[in-house]
């Protein structure tokens, strides 16, 4: 029999989504898998009843829906303050995790260096080497998941073609501040690197932090791939739909890519989606107030069991230290955890790039019924 490619033998299976089918099998409480266990406001979803009634059942254009992409457009635009072009700017794809994988492709060769901060989201490593490309990986140290200056510089220094920047970050929760975005985009002027962001939780912030959109930084247009998705600020994630925003001679090249990995995205559902692109700001400020009031029940729980996190300052997850318990792997604590204690986490050393045991992560994208009813079970841990 010959062989499978050398490219698949270089990472693993998702373990985030494992961690669902483990807690389908114990009957867990999945905190493992980002995904809401509530429904998308109800004006959504009767527009895509709606889209699906008016016969949109074939393909669309293949880089999106002209109305979608209009609609999109103009979302940006207000929340960048930018004009963004909807015909030359945009490419819509398969959610974000295709767009990260257009992004890649778009930008890199076999053989070519794409540096990634760890703790990072596990598709970006597999992204890099299914392009043929090898990931260079920058610590961000806990608990405050801060990075060095001085280790970032040498990672640009030897020679990056792209760099990945999450922000608000998955897994850490932390959310970039101005100056240190500057200091990544004054590193990708000096060695003419792209950068690719994935910015799926723009709008899930507290506290008083603000997200920064990477592509309005000076310079950083001509040098910048953004991929977001709607699933996150929706609740849509099993819609997938997503998109890269660059510039007009970037996208030019991103469309072939996404045109020949999935065609296009479901036409249904992209031209329902215009709906929410039309919600007024309250929607969004809301939305960062329904989340905030679920983080602060899953810490309340999380403070009662005495555990160690790092408080997050944007996206739905938090990064919690077990190291007190004494586990040979938190691949080992995560599957304990789902069977005697009822909650499902996902390991953290799915996000290291190696050697990291000590934490687990539980997102908080869940109804006040569920965070309480995980949290109770969570409490055991005290023992």
């Amino acid at each position: 029999m010959p062989r499978t490619s050398q490219r698949t033998a270089r990472f693993t299976e998702s373990l985030i989504r494992e961690m669902t089918r483990v807690a389908q099998r114990h009957g867990a409480i999945n905190l493992a898998q980002g995904f809401p266990d509530f429904d998308p406001p109800p004006a959504l979803v009767q527009a895509a009843k709606d889209a699906m009634d008016a016969g949109r059942h074939q393909y669309a254009i293949t880089w999106g829906a002209p109305e979608l992409r209009a609609a999109l457009a103009a979302k940006l635009a207000r929340c960048q303050g930018a004009p963004v072009d909807g015909d030359r700017e945009l490419v819509v794809t398969c959610g974000a995790t295709e767009a990260m994988m257009v992004a890649m492709m778009t930008v890199c060769d076999p053989g070519d260096r794409v540096g990634l901060f760890s703790p990072f989201y596990e598709n970006y490593s597999a992204d890099a080497i299914l392009a043929g490309a090898t990931p260079v990986h920058v610590p961000l140290h806990p608990p405050h998941y801060r990075f060095d200056p001085d280790e970032l510089r040498r990672a640009f220094a030897g020679g990056l073609k792209a760099f990945v920047l999450c922000n608000p970050s998955n897994p850490t929760g932390r959310v970039f501040t101005r100056a240190e975005l500057e200091q990544i985009a004054a590193l990708a002027t000096e060695f003419d690197t792209f950068v690719i962001t994935d910015e799926v939780y723009e709008h899930i912030l507290f506290d008083g932090h603000r997200h920064e959109y990477f592509i309005t930084l000076p310079g950083m247009a001509a040098r910048t791939l953004a991929c977001s998705s709607l699933s996150k600020t929706f609740s849509i994630t099993g819609w997938r739909l997503g998109y890269v925003q660059a510039a007009p001679e970037i996208i030019a090249q991103a469309r072939k890519v996404h045109d020949f990995l999935t065609v296009g995205a479901a036409a249904p559902l992209q031209h329902a989606v215009v709906t929410a692109l039309g919600f007024p700001p309250g929607y969004y400020a809301g939305l960062a107030a329904e989340y905030a009031q679920s983080r602060d029940i899953l810490l309340g729980y999380l403070d009662r069991t005495g555990l160690a996190y790092s408080r997050p300052e944007g996206a739905y997850f938090v990064m919690v230290d077990i190291s007190p318990f004494g586990f040979a792997s938190d691949v080992e604590f995560a599957h304990w955890m789902a069977r005697e204690i009822g909650v499902a986490p996902v390991p953290g050393s799915s996000f290291f790039a190696g050697g990291e045991n000590r934490f687990i992560r539980l997102n908080f994208a869940k109804r006040p019924a569920t965070l309480h009813a995980a949290g109770e079970r969570l409490l055991k841990l005290r023992r």
